[in-house]
């Protein structure tokens, strides 16, 4: 093997101690400490050792530190003082940590744990250490073993004893102390306890990651759904993919499983597929498991045992194949703690645990998960599972109310025919009545015709013969205006589709004259011959329709127009019901004329008659309809009121994506005022669930998590916008160009406020190419300048002076955007010298603020003969950019006198060491060369601000803020060159200005230009 220099492993620990966590820096830390102990150099074990230990510590082999801490502790022992105070430290630090392995290690005997834990106390005490993190370690291995009363003492010796340098963290503390809460079962006791962690008022590196997981179950538990939704949103976006955090992982797979999102829970263990499996660590592997065997128990329950699940150390396995593996696997890893401690009580908990049922039946989450397959084989449901009804209603009553709600045109009417038709078939003496078989048939034919089934023709005409069998014609004349129905959505010919209409106008007339509900059949057949002529008359016409009129004609609907207003006035009150899906259809030939003004008064008269005849939920698609037209034409309020109207009026609708509209269009509605984004949130987050069920994740589920993603970045909840919106993200996508980089830009503006650049550009450069083909530039340009500023804040800097280059070019092709160009210019000057402080860089970023001086004197000069807004604002503009050429200039003279003083620090130790004066002396004479004149540069300084805060001044109060930072910094840069008098005039001139109209200053901008002045004072 190859031995390492010492600076090659300098630079490997360097790069080690950044480096992703997980075996693969394991492994190299490995190398290094191994490579730093044949050297034989002690101060560059101990470094390798401790950097062994912390790779450990963050990574699913934690327990694997305690070879490298015994080791360090043995170099301590030899020589305390050859450790630095901070290496002291840190090794009194590491001991918590492997404390905590000690416990989590089922192969070291109990002895030797409780021997540890001694240890760790005595050497704490000889430090002077405070006992505060023993007793903590104390209460885990209490709890651990069963001793509750030993566990209550330390717990309450841990809160008595004094926080010092070893106690944990404020939220590592926290965490604790609600998780044994949780143990004892105080749900409430430790979500309080917690809080301060989950407000993010104490974070820290795992924090609130695992507080975010350890919070969820206690929080479906109390009922707080809501908080339990965004923690977990929140929280599994920090802890994927890390591997010290597969417990809390765990966890959150595990609340998939109780609150019905399996699907989301599978989504979450196939990311994390690697760690199914033997870990180092076998705590961490039972946690994390112990979350998996509940998602797996509850997939087998729904019937999806013989559906694939990951791999288990690369083997293919069933969900009832792994569920077995994994729950075998973690019970010999309890069984051998118990074996340890001598008691039964991690058996115990870990049975408990995936045992666990259902907290809830189903909580939306609001992010986009794959709906969970057909099971290959379920268990059947009872009968009663899918009924309306309550399981105890008798058979001749349920058929009783299914054909009351059939007559109401009830939405609940499908569900209860089809648990009559479930009774019917598994109950053989409830089929004895012919008529009730009739009607389940004729309830699965018209199922079968909505579906647009092959066989649908042939179920109806069974069933219409079948009614006039046994004497009820009024079905029959029904069942046979159905059959025309079909025939049109099935797209048969339209001579066809006549003569069916015929023969049901006929069917109906012919009803006997006592037959109550023959007005009603007759009404219902005209209204259906309608809408089909509707249909018909466009389709016959064909390309001839379209050529012989023109743009704004009616093209057929004022002939439809008139029928409808006929019919609504003959049944208005007689048959309030249809004269209402009357006026409905008048209010959409309306709209498709682009009329709304006369649309509106319809689809209200439409909803009102539909509520008063005792049909509510008729009117909801009227509302619906009437509330997006009102938002159209800028009455916000009124669609308001339309779209709550609606939503009360669907309480008894079953239909899934009616529901998912109705909720859609408020949420909607509700995202435009300013006070109403978190009902927003709650109604969009319903719909996104709505539209799920009705198989539409795709296109209004995505609909409706885009507006659930706006309305958690109004609330400023950016994580939980992050992950909706990225979970729904190939969906919206989908639906044209102009959606995708609207979307492309909004979370590129949410990564951007997770101060997370480098995603964030990437989201704005995906939008710049889509607009790449758009005959307008500026939108490219905008995106481009966005993916450059994020580009810079992540320190790319050739990849976003790319950026902003490209932006700067679009600019210019598209023409006046003056401040665009210019505030790029400036950017463009600022990285110039980033990482090369030649005389070239400078250069170049005195050119680009020069560039960007002439880009805004060009636009002012067009500008005088108009002046206005746009004049002030280059004006402010300029005065900008000579105080950011002065900041420049002071970058130089800084950087320059910085590099002087390392130089003379470098020629000083060269001395002390014996080093090459002469080579010193070279390097200083190059540097000479590009050496600037810097009392030339801090007079510039002045100028520039001089200048700045004279126009500043032009422009009013306004300004005022600004031109104070102006004078500061001349006033500041003259005391720097010794002119310390003439800085204090030039600032008390301002500050008595200030005073004098006192009134119209802000208070802090005239605190701060005193404080500014008093410090002044002071300096010289």
């Amino acid at each position: 093997m190859t031995t390492l220099t010492r600076e090659e492993i300098e630079q490997g620990l360097a790069e080690n101690s950044s480096s992703p966590n997980g075996t693969a820096r394991n492994a190299h830390a490995e190398v290094l400490a191994g490579a730093a102990e044949a050297i034989g150099d002690g101060a560059l074990f101990r470094r390798a050792l401790d950097n062994l230990i912390n790779a450990y510590l963050w990574s699913a082999e934690s327990s694997k530190m305690l070879v490298p801490f015994a080791r360090l502790l043995q170099e301590y022992d030899k020589d305390p003082g050859a450790f630095s105070r901070w290496e002291a430290h840190s090794l009194f630090w590491q001991f918590k940590w492997v404390a905590t392995a000690i416990g989590d290690s089922p192969e070291v005997p109990l002895e030797s744990a409780t021997g540890w834990l001694d240890e760790m106390e005595r050497r704490y005490r000889i430090a002077g250490y405070s006992e505060r993190p023993v007793r903590e370690a104390e209460l885990w291995l209490a709890d651990a073993i069963g001793d509750d009363d030993r566990a209550e003492r330390a717990f309450r010796a841990w809160l008595a004893a004094d926080r010092d340098d070893m106690s944990d963290c404020h939220a590592c503390e926290l965490n604790g102390q609600g998780a044994y809460a949780v143990l004892r079962g105080d749900d409430l006791q430790a979500l309080d306890v917690w809080q301060p962690v989950l407000a993010g008022n104490r974070t820290c590196a795992e924090e609130p990651h695992r507080v975010l997981a350890a919070s969820l179950l206690p929080l479906l538990r109390v009922g707080r759904l809501d908080e339990a939704r965004s923690h977990h949103v929140r929280g599994y976006r920090m802890a994927r993919g890390n591997e010290s955090l597969l417990p809390s992982v765990g966890k959150h797979i595990e609340f998939c499983a109780l609150s019905g999102n399996e699907s989301r829970g599978l989504e979450i263990l196939a990311e994390h597929a690697a760690h199914v499996g033997p870990l180092v660590n076998v705590d961490d592997q039972m946690a994390f498991h112990g979350g998996v065997l509940v998602l797996l128990r509850r997939l087998i329950e729904l019937g999806h045992g013989q559906s694939p699940a990951v791999p288990y150390e690369g083997v293919p396995h069933s969900v009832s194949e792994l569920y077995e593996v994994l729950r075998a696997g973690s019970l010999d890893i309890a069984r051998r703690f118990d074996a340890r401690n001598g008691t039964s009580r991690v058996s115990d908990r870990f049975l408990a645990r995936i045992g666990r049922e259902p907290l809830v039946d189903v909580l939306p989450l609001g992010v986009r998960s794959t709906a969970l397959p057909q099971p290959r084989t379920a268990a059947p449901a009872s009968p009663a599972a899918a009924a309306p009804v309550p399981p105890a209603a008798g058979f001749d009553e349920l058929v009783e109310r299914a054909r009351q709600a059939r007559e109401q045109r009830h939405p609940a009417a499908d569900a209860l025919w089809d648990e009559v038709g479930v009774r019917a078939d598994t109950c053989p003496e409830s089929a004895a009545d012919p008529l009730v078989m009739a009607d389940v048939a004729d309830h699965r034919a018209l199922a079968a015709a909505r579906a647009g089934a092959d066989d649908a023709a042939a179920l109806l005409e069974a069933v219409r013969d079948r009614y006039r069998e046994l004497g009820q014609d009024d079905r029959a004349a029904l069942a046979q205006l159905r059959l025309a129905s079909a025939a049109a959505q099935s797209g048969a010919e339209p001579r066809r589709i006549r003569e069916l209409l015929a023969v049901a106008v006929d069917a109906a007339e012919a009803l006997a004259p006592d037959e109550p509900l023959r007005p009603r059949r007759i009404a219902l057949a005209e209204l259906t011959a309608i809408r089909v002529e509707s249909y018909l008359r466009p389709l016959e016409a064909g390309a001839e329709h379209d050529h012989e009129h023109g743009p704004g004609e009616d093209h057929g609907h004022g002939e439809l127009a008139a029928e409808l207003v006929a019919f609504a006035a003959a049944h208005r009150e007689s048959l309030p019901g249809l004269a209402a899906e009357a006026e409905e259809m008048l209010g959409r030939i309306a709209l498709s004329q682009g009329d709304p003004e006369r649309a509106l008064p319809l689809l209200a008269s439409s909803a009102g008659r539909s509520v008063s005849a005792g049909l509510p939920w008729q009117a909801v698609d009227a509302l619906v309809l009437r509330a997006g037209v009102l938002m159209s034409l800028g009455r916000p309020a009124e669609a308001e009121a339309d779209a709550r109207s609606a939503l009360e009026h669907s309480a008894e609708v079953v239909d899934a994506e009616t529901q998912g509209v109705v909720r859609l269009t408020l949420a909607d509605i509700l995202l435009r005022r300013a006070d109403a984004a978190a009902e927003a949130a709650e109604h969009a987050l319903t719909a996104a669930h709505w539209f799920d069920q009705a198989g539409l994740t795709s296109d209004g589920g995505a609909q409706a998590r885009l507006v659930l993603a706006r309305a958690y970045a109004r609330e400023n909840r950016h994580a939980d916008a992050v992950e909706v919106l990225q979970s729904t993200l190939p969906d919206l996508l989908e639906h044209g160009e102009g959606q995708t980089v609207s979307v492309r830009e909004f979370l590129g503006d949410l990564l951007r406020q997770l101060n997370d650049p480098r995603a964030a550009a990437e989201q704005y450069l995906l939008a710049a190419e889509v607009a790449k083909g758009w005959e307008d530039p500026r939108p490219q340009a905008v995106f481009a300048q966005a993916a450059a500023e994020q580009l810079s804040a992540a320190r790319l800097v050739p990849e976003a002076v790319a950026a902003y280059e490209r932006s700067l070019e679009l600019y210019r092709a598209a023409g006046g955007a003056p401040v665009a160009e210019v505030r790029i210019l400036r950017s463009l000057a600022w990285m110039a010298p980033r990482g090369d402080t030649g005389a070239a860089a400078w250069a170049r970023a005195r050119d680009l603020m020069d560039q960007a001086v002439a880009v805004l004197e060009t636009a002012s000069a067009e500008q005088a003969q108009a002046p206005g807004e746009q004049a002030a604002e280059l004006r402010a503009e300029l005065a900008q950019t000579w105080l950011q050429l002065a900041q420049v200039l002071d970058w130089r003279v800084t950087s320059h006198e910085e590099a002087e003083d390392a130089e003379d620090e470098d020629a000083d130790r060269g001395d002390e060491e014996g080093g090459d004066e002469e080579g010193a002396r070279d390097s200083r004479r190059t540097g000479a060369q590009d050496e600037p004149d810097t009392a030339a540069l801090r007079l510039e300084e002045i100028e520039l601000t001089e200048r700045a805060a004279a126009l500043y001044a032009e422009l009013g109060p306004d300004h005022l803020g600004d031109r104070l930072q102006c004078v500061q910094y001349a006033a500041w840069t003259e005391q720097e060159i010794g002119r310390g008098e003439a800085g204090i005039a030039r600032l008390s001139a301002l500050v008595d200005e200030l005073l004098a109209v006192s009134d119209g200053v802000p208070g802090d901008l005239l605190e701060r230009a005193q404080s500014s002045l008093d410090s002044l004072k002071r300096s010289s």
